[in-house]
């Protein structure tokens, strides 16, 4: 098993390392979803549970693949934080795509047919969105604060980070927030809730795989 991967397991939903700033930072993602919900944006709400959801999934993932191979997750965060969730998913990250869905959604046009730059404003957002968060990512690399020990998931290696890590969340975020219908909206972020809620409930409640 790889080092950084030991580091992270070490930490993994260790409650001593709690830190106060973690309730501000929940305060902040009520607040936004409050404010969305006070405009009843609930399409934008919803958007932003489905980018939320989405990362979740991902992570659900990740864990599974440290489980199964044995050496390390795809991406992990075994640096200092409040809580550490998953090896690839400690409580400061999770508060930052509790709201980053509603952030980006926010960037749209009103008109789904809209052009920024000659290209649809919905892939616009979604590849400029993905490129500047593998951007990011390369910059908490380099602080050794998110960690790549595959050779097909690093920095000379973007492509999967781009598409998988970021890119299937705005479009399937962006997917949501264009249905037509409502109830259609709600089937398909709960069904996704509901999916995430039963793997961690299987894989880290009973099974303890991640």
């Amino acid at each position: 098993m790889s080092d950084y991967a030991l580091q992270a397991l070490a930490r993994l939903r260790d409650g001593s390392n709690f830190q106060w700033y973690v309730i501000p930072l929940l305060a902040f993602v009520f607040y936004v979803y409050t404010v969305e919900a006070e405009k009843r944006n609930w399409n934008l709400i919803l958007a932003g549970l489905a980018f939320w959801g989405a990362d979740w999934f991902n992570e659900i993932v990740n864990g599974l693949v440290l489980r199964f191979t044995g050496y390390a997750p795809i991406w992990g965060e075994p640096g200092p934080s409040a809580f550490l969730i998953f090896v690839g998913l400690n409580i400061e990250t999770m508060f930052m795509f509790a709201v980053a869905g509603i952030i980006w959604t926010k960037m749209l046009h009103p008109d789904k047919n809209f052009k920024y730059l000659g290209i649809n404003n919905r892939w616009a957002v979604a590849i400029g969105g993905s490129a500047f968060s593998v951007f990011i990512e390369y910059f908490l690399n380099s602080a050794h604060a998110l960690t790549w020990d595959w050779a097909w998931w690093n920095r000379g290696a973007p492509l999967l980070i781009f598409i998988f890590g970021y890119l299937w969340f705005f479009v399937f975020a962006f997917w949501v927030f264009d249905m037509n219908e409502f109830k259609q909206k709600l089937q398909v972020v709960g069904g996704l809730w509901a999916f995430n809620a039963l793997c961690v409930v299987v894989f880290a409640g009973f099974l303890k795989w991640i």
